[in-house]
């Protein structure tokens, strides 16, 4: 298991399972891509003794051949098995091959299933047949780990750990698999030769985010802008294409998902539900508000509240990095010339994208900042925050609120530079007046501290001593929390 990364609080919850006396059914879900089958097939190496990888969009048979073909394998058989006439007598062959196992070995046995939405197909019979499997025998069966694995986490939480059928309560732990938060990422780069510095490890983080399987095909020798440009724009690169595939092969219908990404893409700084219902073309109601919750689930949108307003008022906003990055950048472009990103350093829109990326990733490491700042006992609500005056002259929006249960408040502004971060007599006013226009429309009375997030800190001046309350450089977030 020395090749696996990070993935620790993972690991424990996988490896826990082996010295438990009871029979363990395990939930292991997260994104594509993000390296569910890589963590499950490290941590049980030695104990797996059958697995089965579901098939995309294949019909009953194929996926019934495709059992056959993995049990031969499983069992060493010298003839191939005939594929089973359905999931019930696939569950009857399994039982068959697990039961002498069980009983020669000591330590215990584990079943993996992969991808187990394109296995259970509707009217597959996979699930019924498998809750019998499971309620019948394997539920009896102390040295038995079974793992069910799927990318569509919102299905996967529907019908596998909440389900309220014969699955019901069954699930004994459930594994959700993330993208790699900045430190992770960094790891992880480095293992496979990777040492740039952290500067250009946010670039290329705000373009392909924590996903394992886009980091692993980082080259050493070149820098994070080369690496986008030959992954993103070559005519051969592995994400030039990804996203024609990404929310297809997760979701039913999957047309409805992408329309609410292209609807956020367009408004980055978040839509209401309201609004991104109108801009994604969906009807209000319940197939709407499954396909928020399905995306939300499998992390490619996230809700920010709106400090001071309800629930519903909560913003939405494209959290999946290469989602962004590929409905701004890489859609429409049609050249595949090398350097096309190389050239698209240092121009208006790249200065524009880089501050909302950075915006982003920074929502997406809150822990780490509440760390930096001391406060990562503190009860904190985190939200964005805007007011607009009724005669429009004195709006202001601040990018993150840490409203903080001492008493305090941080009013954080999130600043992507190409060196330290200097205050101007202009962005001073400006500040000064976001901190008023809060605490006037607020109404508080806590401490209110203005607050910089940078990348390599703030260059103290005359305008920001006395404003700039703390300041904030981007090591802070690539501390583990």
């Amino acid at each position: 298991m020395m090749n696996l990364i990070a993935r620790h609080a993972e690991r424990a919850l996988l490896e826990e399972a082996l010295s438990s006396p009871d029979p363990e059914l395990i939930a292991v879900y997260g994104r594509r891509r993000v390296g569910k089958t890589f963590l499950i097939r490290e941590v049980y190496a030695r104990e797996t003794c059958f697995e089965l990888v579901g098939i995309h969009r294949a019909e009953l048979s194929t996926q019934l051949r495709a059992f056959a073909a993995a049990l031969s394998l499983a069992s060493g058989t010298p003839a191939p098995l005939s594929a089973p006439k359905d999931w019930q007598a696939a569950f009857a062959q399994v039982i068959e091959f697990l039961t002498p196992r069980l009983k020669r070995r000591k330590g215990k046995q584990v079943l993996v299933f992969d991808e187990v939405p394109w296995l259970a197909s509707r009217r597959s019979g996979f699930l019924s047949a498998f809750e019998h499997f499971w309620n019948s025998w394997g539920s009896r069966q102390p040295k038995l780990v079974v793992v069910l694995c799927g990318s569509a986490a919102s299905w996967m939480l529907e019908h596998v750990v909440s389900e309220r059928g014969g699955l019901h309560n069954r699930v004994t732990r459930r594994v959700r698999v993330e993208p790699f938060s900045l430190a992770d990422s960094e790891e992880l780069l480095r293992a496979r030769g990777v040492d740039w510095g952290r500067y250009q490890t946010i670039e290329l983080y705000m373009a392909l985010g924590g996903v394992p399987h886009y980091l692993a095909q980082v080259r050493a020798g070149e820098s994070a802008a080369q690496n986008i440009d030959r992954l993103c724009f070559s005519r051969d690169g592995l994400l030039r294409t990804e996203f024609l595939n990404l929310f297809s092969s997760l979701f039913e219908q999957s047309e409805r998902h992408e329309a609410v990404a292209r609807a956020l893409a367009r408004r980055r700084r978040g839509l209401t539900r309201a609004a991104l219902l109108d801009a994604a073309g969906l009807d209000s109601g319940g197939a709407a508000t499954r396909v928020l919750d399905e995306l939300e689930q499998s992390g490619f949108i996230l809700q920010m509240p709106r400090l001071g307003r309800a629930r519903r008022d909560a913003v939405y906003w494209l959290a999946d990095e290469y989602s962004l990055f590929y409905l701004t950048w890489i859609e429409g472009h049609r050249g595949t010339a090398k350097g096309t990103w190389l050239r698209r350093q240092g121009t208006p829109a790249w200065r524009a994208w880089s501050g909302l990326a950075f915006e982003a990733t920074c929502l997406k490491h809150v822990a780490q900042l509440k760390r930096a700042l001391g406060i990562e006992g503190v009860e904190t609500t985190e939200a964005s925050w805007s007011h607009q005056s009724r005669g429009g002259d004195d709006g202001a929006q601040i990018d993150l609120v840490i409203d903080r249960a001492d008493r305090s408040t941080n009013l954080c502004e999130l600043k992507f530079s190409e060196g330290p971060f200097t205050v101007d007599k202009a962005y001073a006013r400006e500040l000064r007046g976001k901190r008023d226009v809060f605490r006037e429309a607020t109404g508080t009375k806590k401490a209110l501290f203005p607050t910089l997030i940078t990348t390599w800190g703030l260059k103290e001046n005359e305008h920001s001593r006395g404003l700039v309350a703390r300041a904030i450089a981007m090591d802070a977030l690539f501390a583990r929390t």
